[in-house]
C-alpha cells in the first residue's frame, strides 16, 4: 500500500471513530431529553367530558438518575384525571424509594398498573444484534427485584392492580371499567374472568360505563387481542422504547414483540386503521409509550427521545 493509501485509511479511521463517539454522546444526551406527549383520542361517547389520562411507562429507575427523578416529581402538573402505569418501573433493588418519592405528586391521584419483566427481574446485558433475531427470552435464574414492595406502596395510594384483572372506577365524571394483563413477555398474562356488560347493565351505580380502557406491558397480538374482544376502546402498553435506537425517516428497527415496527410508538388504530378513518371498522385505539428510561446497559436513545404520553380523551366525533 502507498503511503497516501495508508494515509487515507488513518483519516477514514480517525472519521469513523468521531462519528460513532458523536453519535453515542447525542444518544446518551436524548436518553435524558424527556418529553411529553401530547395526544387527543376520540373514545368518549357523544356528550362526554374530556378525560386526560396520563400514561407512564418503562422507567427503568436506578437510584442515582437525578435528573429522571426530578422530571418525574414535575408530572404531577400536568394535573391528569387518571394515571396508569405500564410497567418495568425497576432497574435496581434500591429503586422502589426514590421512584415513589418522585411520583408522590401522581399516587394521590387515581391510577392503576399492570408490570413488565423488569419489575419482576433486574435486567442482564445483552448483544443488541440479538433483538433482530426475534424477541428477546428470560434468561435462567434471573435477579428478582422488590416487586412486591413496590405493590404493596401502590395499592395502598389507591392505584389499582390490574395484573390479570379487573377494576371499575368513576373518574372526571365518568366511569371507567379498567382490564389488565401481566407481562405477556415472560407469559404472564391470563384474561381475567368476564366480568357484567356495565354498559348494558347501568354501570356500577346505574350511570353506564362510558369506557373500557386495556393496560398491558408488552402489546403481543395474542395481548392485543384478548383485550379488543373483551371491549376495550383504548389499549395502552409499553415494553417497545419506540425502538429505542431510530433511523429518521424510517423509525423503529425492532419492537421486541411481535407488534409490527410501525405501531412501535405513539397512537394507532389495532388491528387495521384508526377507528376514525376510512378502513378502521373494528379498529380500537392503541397507545403505545416509548418509555421513560433506558436498560441500565445501554443508556442511549437515537431519534426515539423518553416520553409521558399525556392522552386527552374526547367524545368520538369531535
Amino acid at each position: 500500500m502507498t503511503l497516501l493509501g495508508s494515509a487515507a485509511l488513518g483519516v477514514a479511521g480517525i472519521s469513523a471513530a468521531g462519528i460513532a463517539s458523536g453519535g453515542l454522546a447525542w444518544g446518551a444526551f436524548e436518553a435524558r431529553a424527556f418529553t411529553i406527549r401530547h395526544v387527543r383520542v376520540p373514545a368518549l361517547p357523544q356528550g362526554a367530558p374530556p378525560l386526560r389520562v396520563l400514561h407512564l411507562s418503562d422507567i427503568h429507575l436506578m437510584p442515582n438518575q437525578r435528573a429522571k427523578l426530578r422530571w418525574l416529581g414535575t408530572l404531577g402538573t400536568l394535573r391528569p384525571d387518571l394515571v396508569v402505569n405500564t410497567g418495568d418501573n425497576l432497574a435496581h433493588p434500591r429503586a422502589v424509594g426514590p421512584l415513589l418519592d418522585a411520583l408522590g405528586p401522581l399516587l394521590a391521584l387515581p391510577g392503576a398498573f399492570v408490570y413488565g419483566s423488569n419489575d419482576y427481574f433486574r435486567a442482564v446485558p445483552k448483544n443488541p444484534f440479538t433483538y433482530f433475531r426475534g424477541p428477546t427470552a428470560l434468561r435462567p435464574d434471573p435477579a428478582a427485584l422488590p416487586w412486591e414492595a413496590l405493590t404493596d406502596a401502590f395499592v395502598a395510594s389507591g392505584w389499582r392492580d390490574l395484573r390479570n384483572a379487573r377494576a371499575t372506577i368513576e373518574v372526571g365524571g365518568a366511569h371507567v371499567d379498567l382490564v389488565g394483563l401481566d407481562d405477556p413477555h415472560i407469559d404472564r398474562d391470563q384474561m381475567p374472568a368476564i366480568a357484567p356488560d356495565t354498559r348494558a347493565n347501568g354501570g356500577p351505580d346505574g350511570g353506564g360505563e362510558q369506557l373500557r380502557l386495556g393496560l398491558v406491558h408488552a402489546p403481543y397480538a395474542r395481548a392485543l387481542a384478548a383485550l379488543r374482544d373483551d371491549g376495550a376502546d383504548v389499549i395502552v402498553a409499553g415494553h417497545t422504547h419506540g425502538g429505542q435506537v431510530c433511523v429518521p425517516g424510517f423509525g423503529a428497527l425492532v419492537t421486541n414483540c411481535d407488534l409490527d415496527r410501525r405501531r412501535a410508538r405513539g397512537l394507532s388504530g389495532w388491528p387495521g386503521a384508526r377507528p376514525d378513518e376510512p378502513g378502521g371498522e373494528g379498529s380500537i385505539w392503541l397507545n403505545v409509550s416509548a418509555g421513560i428510561g433506558t436498560s441500565p446497559y445501554a443508556r442511549v436513545r437515537f431519534a426515539c427521545r423518553p416520553e409521558a404520553s399525556l392522552l386527552t380523551l374526547v367524545a368520538v366525533g369531535t
